[in-house]
């Protein structure tokens, strides 16, 4: 959850949304991210809307958090009906951070259960928290279980004490493997996170942190290459000359070997930093995202999307809990985007996905690309001969440049 918010319309006080929402509605998946905005620390190379428990205060706090997301989910299904919407049940629901497991497990219950009680939630659906491998024990996690959670994302991020130090991570690599097994024993699927590129990394690190986690035989792996945002403490670091820059050439000589180690492994890539077990072991979740599904975000700062309707909602947890004490919907500003701006945003999305995109989705100008892109080695013949564009591994690693080529200008 990006901590700088972006330009846009103004939201109305009631949150109320257009009559645009509601077209379709039925025929699109309907899921829930809920934003939990509380970390121990801050980590380096983290940009996202977090805050330290003694950063908040009042209605902001831990303690009261969860009754305040609750606030929001009742008015989201106010907001939703008045605006229009079927009825639809929960087919996924995110926890996300920060970190989520900071709360009690009982909070995140409290929340899930809201939720449901709310909305309703689909046979099947995918329930998943983020988490750090030092916030969980046996007990929250079968609290999470009883719940309703299936899934749980462990931010390991590397297995190398060094590289976790450069990144202000709190947890010590020999934790992991005892997380994974309790969540296993609880019943849970477990997805792991990891970062590559960190300044000091090696790709004999690299290639540890992949064996290793591999070795825990996770249904899922998330590998993301590190990217130093502005205002970062990492950030400030570079600056000053205390750790190196970022070396795209090693990014993409990470981003090869993970694809290589993940892959024999026996996980398939589904999206350009994502690898499962099976189809079914894909975070479901993300996909909605990158298919342009409907979502409503809970918490400071989440951004919500229904029906080519996107809104964020305001940043300081305070400001949030203020909000919704007043009976006022927490947005910040909202957009409306057009045809043209939601069939861009298809083409960039799932371009990343290795079920592809249709090439009949892609103007005259970006068809045209599409033999110079097989040409260069970017997309599988095969597929584009089938009228999907599915990028290759070389494709995966120049994934933005091939997006540039089939958008129109």
């Amino acid at each position: 959850m990006p901590s700088v918010l972006p330009l846009g319309d103004p939201a109305p006080s009631d949150g109320l949304l257009p009559a645009q929402a509601a077209d379709g509605a039925a025929a699109r998946a309907f899921g829930l991210y809920v934003h939990i905005p509380f970390c121990a620390v801050r980590c380096g190379y983290c940009d996202f809307n977090t805050y330290t428990a003694t950063e908040l205060g009042g209605g902001a706090s831990q303690d009261a958090y969860a009754q305040t997301a609750v606030s929001e989910v009742s008015l989201a299904g106010t907001v939703m009906a008045r605006s229009g919407l079927p009825e639809r049940k929960l087919g996924t629901v995110f926890f996300g951070g920060g970190t989520p497991t900071l709360l009690p497990a009982d909070d995140l219950a409290l929340i899930l259960r809201a939720a449901i009680d709310q909305w309703g939630i689909e046979d099947g659906a995918e329930v998943t928290t983020e988490a750090n491998p030092d916030s969980v024990t046996p007990e929250s996690l079968a609290v999470l279980k009883e719940a309703g959670f299936t899934r749980i994302s462990f931010g390991m991020q590397s297995a190398v004490p060094h590289v976790l130090k450069v990144l202000d991570r709190t947890h010590t690599p020999s934790r992991v493997p005892q997380v994974v097994q309790w969540a296993r024993e609880a019943g849970l699927d477990v997805s792991l996170d990891l970062i590559y590129g960190t300044p000091g990394e090696s790709l004999a690190d690299w290639r540890h942190s992949l064996e290793t986690a591999l070795s825990y035989q996770p249904d899922h792996i998330s590998a993301y290459a590190l990217i130093v945002e502005d205002g970062t403490k990492l950030a400030a670091q570079m600056r000053r000359g205390e750790v190196p820059g970022i070396d795209d050439d090693d990014h993409a000589d990470k981003y090869e070997l993970a694809d290589q180690l993940i892959t024999e492994a026996g996980l398939g890539w589904y999206e350009v930093s994502n690898w499962a077990r099976s189809p079914e072991h894909a975070c479901r979740h993300n996909l909605a995202y990158w298919r342009g599904d409907d979502w409503w975000g809970i918490g400071p700062g989440a951004h919500s999307h229904v029906g080519g309707v996107r809104w964020w909602n305001v940043k300081h947890p305070s400001a949030y809990a203020n909000r919704l004490s007043q009976d006022l919907s927490p947005a910040a500003g909202r957009e409306t985007l057009d045809a043209d701006t939601r069939n861009l945003e298809r083409v960039m999305l799932e371009a990343r996905l290795q079920s592809g995109l249709e090439v009949s989705t892609l103007s005259a100008a970006g068809r045209h690309q599409v033999a110079g892109l097989i040409a260069d080695g970017l997309v599988e013949p095969a597929a584009a001969f089938q009228g999907r564009l599915v990028l290759t591994l070389k494709g995966r690693l120049l994934a933005d440049a091939v997006v540039r080529r089939i958008l129109p200008d």
